[in-house]
């Protein structure tokens, strides 16, 4: 090829990649635009037929009326949690896989699990959040949870808890506000179960003492008169009991914890497919449907967008992890 007859092909070549670059770049906010295009898939890392699962069915369903695509619902379980929240993270960054992240994503690299953090997703939405409480037989002597705290801190050793495994978010809450409040963490030995449920039986047989698992948990034994809930780790009353009062009202303490629940997609998704993310997980979480889904199991119902919800993620992260060192369960 002669030299002009190169120079002009490589001219012709280059401004037609340029061209095809330009026509990209036009083209990439349009394919946002038109987002989605195709199914989404919304991974859930815990099993079917739990309250994480329901949670995640009845948004999936909501959102899809939004979206004008399917939502797939695809569980992921293995590993704790490690197995669902890692396939979140390591999905591509297009809006077309997402996920529900659980409280466990602020649990688990403390352990030594996995190095994913909150810091690890685009957060969406937070939908959920379930706060722990003290629960004790109804025959149990203390007018409060003052009184409670009183005996814990007279008597070390005496009394023992249950409601999910060793470092759960259960055994980490009632950790947690005896460190709040100046007792040892380990004052109240840990027995661990396979849940909630189980815990609580086990504390209407006389096995264990307290089971500070959240409301909606404990829901059927406090109906049938079996415990009584002495306080709520929440700044808010709860809608199932309002009566239960909070520990700030209790004892002036401004300790929390909550089992929660929100969307995330994987970092890097673009900015407006996030937006349009966020604005169906919005309408859903606060439509008159997910309410009354949520309210008939005694699921709170809790909003945040996605920045709130980024910063909801760190601080629930801290908490968990100054409390599992105090505790002796973290890596």
């Amino acid at each position: 090829m002669k030299l002009r007859s190169r120079r002009s092909f490589l001219a012709q070549t280059a401004a037609a990649a340029l061209g095809s670059l330009a026509l990209w770049g036009a083209a990439a906010p349009a394919l946002a635009q038109n987002y989605p295009t195709r199914p989404v898939t919304l991974i859930v890392p815990w099993g079917a037929g739990g309250g994480t699962d329901a949670t995640a069915r009845i948004i999936a369903s909501l959102i899809e009326k939004d979206l004008g695509q399917p939502v797939t619902v695809v569980n992921r379980t293995g590993g704790s949690g490690v197995v669902g929240h890692a396939a979140i993270a390591a999905a591509p960054p297009d809006g077309y896989t997402i996920g529900l992240a659980t409280v466990e994503i602020g649990m688990m690299h403390w352990q030594g699990l996995t190095e994913l953090t909150g810091a690890s997703y685009t957060p969406i939405g937070l939908v959920n959040a379930d706060p722990a409480g003290v629960q004790v037989r109804a025959d149990a002597p203390y007018k409060g949870i003052a009184d409670l705290l009183a005996d814990i801190k007279a008597n070390p050793g005496k009394h023992k808890a249950s409601g999910t495994g060793q470092g759960g978010i259960w055994h980490l809450a009632i950790a947690g506000l005896l460190r709040d409040q100046k007792i040892d963490p380990t004052a109240v030995p840990w027995v661990p179960s396979n849940g909630a449920a189980p815990g609580l039986q086990d504390m209407v047989a006389g096995g264990v003492d307290i089971a500070p698992v959240s409301l909606p948990e404990a829901r059927s034994l406090i109906d049938a008169g079996k415990i009584k809930s002495l306080v709520l780790m929440s700044d808010k009353p709860s809608t199932l009991y309002p009566n239960v009062p909070t520990l700030k009202s209790a004892i002036g303490s401004d300790w929390q914890m909550a089992a929660w629940r929100g969307i995330v997609a994987p970092k890097g998704i673009p900015n407006d497919v996030r937006d349009k993310l966020a604005a169906a997980v919005k309408k859903a979480a606060e439509s008159k449907e997910y309410a009354d889904f949520m309210g008939s199991r005694g699921f709170g119902v809790t909003y945040a967008a996605p920045d709130a919800f980024g910063k909801f993620m760190a601080k629930s992260d801290a908490e968990l992890g100054a409390t599992m060192k105090a505790v002796g369960i973290a890596k």
